[in-house]
């Protein structure tokens, strides 16, 4: 593979490909694609455009069907990536002519930063680095067998799982790395079109639908059997004993022995055999995912990896497959059967920080996507990272003051200080003594919280300025109770002196954005500090903020209740009549709805030395930071919630994901992902599109951002 970053074999870097996409440069080469990092020319975003080269002396006929056969590939790798976050998401497929007159299929991908397996494994065993033991494979590989589980359910198979098409993002060593599963169905497509086959075999070039290394015995030979859900558990197999070992697991130095050692029925290659010494149940485990006959093997990965929790868990977790993506893990934490304390499990994994590492996008996707909020008054939209878009570092979630995307596609700036006015009661969220039970009418709801109906709505929006909350769909919802206003620090304080509660952190935490200097950084966090309002005094009945999405959970839970779903926030904002903004159809986007941006946000950015951001108003709304709850009486909602514009960012339960279209009822989001959606903006907010209450947007679970905060909510 190349891995020269200014070779350019399509000569295509720097003209426009589908009228969209602007390739800058080359970031890997494999034997039948090249991939470029591009920008979408009207979004400003970075993507992976991965053009499949070999194919661009096929006849026309040859390569309209196989065109076809992409497209289908990248409608199912769009919905299996709506299901999971750990499959690698499709945007869009075409064709395009190169400057030589060659017709070549491509596909969009998601911008990813980290590296393959395969990249990571190498560069420890160059370090010298220890072997992983079977508990920290086993935590590493988790989001895969979820999205693996995900299809095999759905009775579709990869076929080409290894470790080139496992991508990690963060420290592959952390409890926070995350894995993404790459390339499916590609390969599949190409391999099992035969009149590709037989164009390909007359230019010298073949390409087959599996990696030999990884090869299960039915896909050497067909005498085995049909390959399947069954053949992923194979491959899975293998890559965990390789992962033990520090070598591969098939021993070959071609096609032919690696086929006679996939399928040699007296030397099966597991752990035992290959010198790594595991318990006999374990073992036993292993012997049956690697079966020579498919029959013999365990049908999905989900069954596999169920019985060797078992196995390495005894009686202390079960794991349960979910068709809908992730693993559902019981019980008590796991202790580990070598006495090592396994990380957490990471079926709900996250991203802790984005590396910086590019990969050889043959085996992946590519390097990072991020997203901006709109300029004010734009008509240009987001563009969907999914589940997979990078944090936007600075004021990470936060930095809603982003003015220029072309010179930081993460900055976040963020909040100011603190102000005391007259404070609204501190009862931002539901009593301990709330029952659990789903409301039924308006008496039921707890003191501090409102009656929310339910009923139907159209969730999200086709607005071209709002690509994020695209497409617009119906959504049923339940009854349910809400906190009338944030849940306050001073209420936070009592819940962390109660010993119920961890304490909040008395300076933001999020990642760097990419292009901001370290010192910026330093000094733009050591500002913000100043808006932590977790034990300042003064502050209590201002907002809680610099809250992990798990601290915010957890004192939900502590309190009877939970984080709004996406959908029950964003109805309790507008509820069925499909208003404009959460007090009406007015847009009232001055200091007496909200504590958003005004002049008093500029004039602090001022005092500080930093560049001024984008403003809601002209106005000083009297708060340059956050303001306690309750204090803009014309911002209320028809259900009587307080601050869902502006003051500070919301936590909701849901993983962030793009919507998919159809009816729903009682969404609850994306099963797992890398980033938790927030909704309402924050004070230091800009942009007018987020007085919709569709607005949505994103951030890292495991921040701390002064600009985050939340309330609950108690129903079914």
């Amino acid at each position: 593979m190349s891995s020269n970053p200014h070779a350019d074999p399509l000569g295509i870097c720097g003209t426009v490909v589908g009228d969209k996409y602007r390739p800058d440069h080359v970031v890997g080469e494999g034997g039948f694609s090249v991939v470029y990092r591009a920008e979408h020319i009207i979004w400003k975003q970075p993507v992976a455009l991965k053009c499949f080269k070999a194919l661009a002396n096929i006849p026309a006929n040859v390569r309209e069907d196989l065109l076809q056969g992409f497209i289908q590939e990248g409608k199912l790798m769009t919905s299996l990536s709506s299901r999971t976050a750990a499959i690698v998401q499709a945007r869009d497929v075409g064709t395009f002519t190169t400057p030589q007159g060659l017709s070549v299929p491509y596909m969009v991908l998601e911008w990813l930063e980290g590296r393959s397996l395969d990249q990571v494994l190498h560069a420890e065993n160059g370090a010298g680095m220890p072997l992983r033991n079977l508990e920290e494979a086993m935590a590493l590989l988790e989001p895969i067998v979820g999205a693996l589980e995900t299809v095999h359910q759905m009775n579709i198979a990869h076929r080409d799982v290894k470790p080139a098409n496992l991508f990690i993002i963060g420290n592959a060593r952390s409890p926070s790395a995350f894995v993404k599963i790459l390339d499916f169905g590609i390969a599949k497509v190409m391999a099992e079109h035969a009149q590709l086959q037989t164009a390909l075999a007359q230019t010298g070039q073949e390409i087959t639908a599996f990696t030999p290394n990884y090869g299960a015995p039915e896909q050497f030979s067909r005498s085995h059997g049909a390959t399947g859900p069954w053949t992923d558990v194979f491959a899975l197999a293998l890559i965990m004993v390789e992962m033990l070992r520090g070598a591969p697991a098939l021993q070959g130095n071609d096609y032919l022995q690696l086929a006679v050692a996939s399928r040699d029925p007296m030397v099966r290659p597991t752990p035992r055999a290959l010198g790594v010494g595991v318990p006999d149940a374990v073992e036993g485990v292993f012997a049956r995912a690697l079966a020579v006959s498919p029959r013999d093997r365990y049908r999905t990965a989900g069954e596999f990896w169920a019985d060797l929790r078992r196995v390495v868990y005894p009686g202390q977790a079960t794991w349960v497959p979910v068709n809908a993506g992730a693993p559902a893990i019981t019980g008590p934490r796991p202790q580990s059967i070598s006495g090592v304390p396994p990380r957490a499990p990471t079926g709900q994994g996250y991203i802790e920080h984005a590396a910086t590492v590019r990969t050889d996008p043959s085996t992946a996707a590519a390097v990072a996507s991020q997203a901006l909020p709109p300029k004010k008054g734009s008509n240009v939209g987001l563009i969907l990272g999914g589940v997979a878009m990078l944090a936007l570092g600075g004021g990470g979630a936060v930095l809603w003051a982003m003015k220029h995307s072309d010179k930081n596609a993460g900055v976040a700036s963020a909040n100011a200080g603190s102000s005391s006015s007259p404070a609204a009661s501190s009862v931002a969220s539901a009593s301990s003594s709330a029952s659990p039970s789903v409301p039924l009418g308006p008496d039921s709801c707890p003191k501090g919280m409102a009656f929310i109906p339910g009923g139907k709505f159209f969730m999200g929006s086709d607005s071209a300025e709002m690509k994020i909350s695209a497409p617009s769909h119906k959504v049923t919802l339940s009854p349910y109770c809400m906190d009338i206003y944030e849940v306050t620090a001073g209420d936070y304080l009592a819940c962390s002196k109660s010993g119920d509660c961890k304490r909040t952190a008395s300076k933001p935490d999020y990642p760097k954005p990419e292009k901001q200097s370290d010192a910026d950084f330093a000094k733009k966090v050591d500002a913000y500090a100043e808006f932590c309002n977790g034990e300042k005094p003064g502050r209590e009945s201002h907002p809680i903020n610099c809250v992990t999405w798990a601290q915010a959970d957890n004192y939900c839970k502590v309190h009877g209740a939970r984080l709004p779903t996406e959908a029950e926030w964003e109805f309790a904002a507008r509820g069925s009549d499909g208003r404009k903004f959460p007090w009406g159809d007015e847009i009232g986007n001055d200091k007496n709805h909200m504590n958003a941006a005004g002049s008093e946000w500029n004039a602090w950015e001022k005092s500080k030395g930093f560049e001024t951001s984008d403003t809601m108003f002209e106005q000083d709304d009297g708060f340059a930071g956050t303001a306690p709850v309750g204090s803009f009486k014309k911002g209320v909602t028809q259900f009587g919630q307080y601050d869902m514009v502006g003051n500070v960012w919301e936590w909701t339960s849901d993983w962030f994901a793009s919507y998919q279209p159809g009816e729903q009822t009682n969404p609850t989001g994306a099963p797992t992902g890398d980033k938790k959606a927030i909704r309402g903006g924050a004070f230091n907010g800009g942009y007018e599109s987020w007085l919709d209450p569709a607005y949505r947007y994103f951030m890292l679970s495991t921040a701390q951002s002064h600009g985050i905060g939340f309330r609950c909510v108690k129903g079914s």
